[in-house]
């Protein structure tokens, strides 16, 4: 172990929360086939909680699903097979050999990325602040072993950094802009089953995989989590980037409304991503910012912008199906706001 110490109570956060959404979307419609109710999650359990600030963070740990999927995004590289019962880095396998790879993309050296491991001159401080690069966990403490940073949630069947910039942790930002569904009068619209009222939120259409998701992205180095959720959204549901100067100066006064008011920290930690590898993995912070009125959004013109390729209001409920981890992300939201979700009724929490 190299530079942080040998760190086995970080291995033995194993997931206790198993996650998986379907890989493909039909394009054009954003509910798409039923799949298994999320209802059995923690956030369910919201009132077993603390008692607490309603605008308090949750979190929780996900085990692998996409980060174990073939081929590797971008790529016709396919991942070694991990049997389920060797996912965890504490069950030894002496015949694991993971296949290498780094994007081209990656390797040219742009400013968003590591050089490689061994390149002269290039020391990165891990666990830690390095520079502007933030290297640390929101899980806390990961193990560095053989000069490279071990995903803390297990083999994935893939070293190197695929897509990803960095080793170690790539720390990205998803905002998650609700409303309510309202009707022609402006009342808000329930569920005819469940009674609860029916959040909406927006959704982007991802121009690489076709998935849909929460527009967000990455942190740029030295930038605050705040200001990433809402350039990132100002340029995936807005289009900012193409906006005239008179245009920004308008839409930022907009954005600053809409990003300034109370919010809500959903979720904090290692995101279940098909770009994860064995050293390079994405974690996020997902933020919740909801225009009770609705008067905010209505002055902001959705239009799809740099990663996105569609962007528009999407009803939530449990028939979704989005990228990585957003699904869990936006049932979270659902259970503190009081909305619908599932016709189905919970199971009882856990003790």
């Amino acid at each position: 172990v190299a530079r942080s110490g040998s760190v086995p109570g970080a291995l033995r956060a194993v997931a206790v929360f198993s996650f998986a959404v379907a890989l493909s979307t039909r394009p054009g419609r954003c509910v798409l086939h039923r799949r298994p109710s999320l209802s059995s999650s923690p956030a369910d359990c919201w009132s077993h909680l603390p008692p607490g600030d309603m605008f308090s963070s949750y979190s929780a740990t996900f085990s692998h699903s996409k980060a174990l999927t073939s081929p590797y995004p971008g790529s016709h590289v396919e991942r070694s097979q991990v049997p389920e019962d060797k996912v965890g880095w504490l069950v030894e396998w002496e015949d694991y050999d993971p296949v290498e790879y780094t994007a081209k993309s990656v390797l040219a050296g742009p400013s968003w990325a590591d050089p490689q491991i061994n390149d002269q001159g290039f020391s990165p401080k891990f666990n830690e602040r390095d520079g502007d690069v933030e290297r640390k966990s929101l899980n806390g403490l990961y193990v560095v072993a053989n000069g490279r940073p071990r995903n803390p949630r297990g083999r994935t069947g893939l070293t190197g950094r695929g897509l990803l910039g960095r080793w170690g942790p790539n720390h990205a930002a998803d905002p998650v802009v609700t409303r309510w569904k309202r009707d022609r009068s402006g009342n808000k619209v329930a569920h005819p089953v469940t009674g609860k009222n029916i959040l909406q939120f927006v959704a982007i259409k991802r121009r690489d995989c076709g998935e849909w998701a929460i527009p967000g992205g990455m942190v740029d180095p030295g930038e605050k989590i705040s200001a990433t959720l809402k350039r990132e959204f100002g340029e995936e549901a807005l289009n900012s980037l193409q906006k005239s100067p008179e245009e920004k100066v308008e839409l930022e006064k907009q954005l600053h409304r809409l990003f300034s008011q109370e919010h809500l920290v959903v979720y904090r930690g290692y995101v279940d991503d098909p770009r994860n590898t064995d050293n390079a993995w994405m974690e996020t912070e997902a933020v919740n910012y909801h225009d009770e009125t609705g008067e905010t959004m209505d002055k902001l013109p959705l239009e799809a912008g740099d990663d996105a390729g569609v962007v528009q209001w999407v009803d939530i409920s449990e028939e979704l199906q989005l990228y990585a981890n957003h699904s869990y992300f936006i049932k979270l939201v659902t259970e503190k706001r009081g909305a619908h979700w599932s016709e189905d009724p919970a199971p009882g929490c856990p003790e």
